[in-house]
């Protein structure tokens, strides 16, 4: 059940706004210099996209004030933009289609759409940019009602261990800076679990979202009375659904049915939202030292749990 919206939270939004609705230019009078505001092109791209369609989808799919859109329209009629006919099932209706002339002038705005879009996006590293990508996305979903995503996890099978070293040669460096030592690790990390895998006292999760792999966390024996919890990640696009949190919670359930008395982990500060599930699941900060093993100094963590 939602709760009551905090007042940061609805700063946050409105500062995100002002932030986006300047980058993509939206304070202009007409859009991508052309003689059309963003609601009169948005009324354009409907009218393309839909074929043939009525005032009353547009206003509806706008939630444009009739008023505004009728004379949007008479405008649109008067420079030869669009066309309309009388509607066979609904006489008292007319459908709208856009012109040779309307089509043409959509064009322009198209290409000049993407043009805008593109150079936004081509100084952003590629990780980077999915990263942005599956957050619009998740914005969509979320403030749109859409249901989450389902997600589950299960143990590995062959082939995730590539997944498991791509996702920290990529991400780590795209997200924190670090460089290809972090991806050397992960796959000596990786190999040497498939070399020496004891499945009564070691694991590994992988996470699928609507059948995708979006994530993996291993628990491995330190010693006989400790597991160590290791190479955990979520892809950005299936972050905020608690898959983080669960894959922590897997392997403690698993270290307490197995034995152990205790598990650690080394981690980084500025791992914020995996530190924030360790405090959360009762681990406990117990050291702490500084590296530069991945081309750049990083604050260093263990961890420990008591089971």
């Amino acid at each position: 059940m939602a709760g009551a919206v905090a007042k940061q939270d609805v700063d946050a939004v409105r500062r995100f706004n002002r932030f986006y609705t300047r980058q993509i230019g939206l304070l202009q009078d007409r859009l991508f210099d052309s003689p059309f505001s963003l609601t009169q092109a948005r009324v354009l791209f409907e009218i393309s996209q839909r074929g043939a369609c009525t005032a009353s989808d547009i206003a509806q799919e706008l939630s444009l004030d009739h008023g505004y859109l009728s004379r949007t329209l008479r405008r649109f009629a008067d420079d030869g933009l669009i066309s309309r006919t009388t509607d066979k099932a609904d006489a008292r209706q007319s459908l709208l289609t856009l012109t040779a002339k309307g089509r043409r002038a959509f064009a322009r705005l198209d290409a000049r759409s993407h043009e805008e879009i593109e150079a936004m996006l081509r100084p952003v590293p590629a990780a980077r940019r999915r990263r942005a990508i599956a957050a619009m996305d998740d914005i969509g979903a979320i403030l749109g009602g859409k249901p989450a995503p389902a997600w589950r996890l299960r143990t590995h099978r062959p082939g995730d261990m590539g997944f498991v070293v791509e996702r920290h040669g990529t991400l780590y460096p795209a997200e924190y800076g670090w460089d290809s030592r972090i991806e050397a690790l992960t796959a000596e990390i990786v190999a040497a679990f498939l070399k020496s895998f004891d499945p009564a006292r070691e694991r590994c999760w992988i996470a699928e979202c609507d059948g995708e792999t979006v994530g993996s966390v291993f628990l491995v024996r330190e010693t006989d009375e400790v597991a160590r919890l290791r190479l955990l990640i979520v892809d950005p696009k299936a972050r905020g659904l608690g898959i983080g949190r669960r894959l922590v919670e897997e392997c403690i359930a698993f270290a307490r049915a197995a034995g152990y008395r205790k598990i650690t982990l080394w981690t980084h500060a500025v791992l914020v939202a995996a530190r924030a599930i360790y405090a959360q699941a009762g681990f406990r900060l117990v050291e702490e030292w500084t590296h530069d093993e991945f081309g750049k100094s990083e604050a260093s963590e263990t961890w420990e749990l008591s089971l």
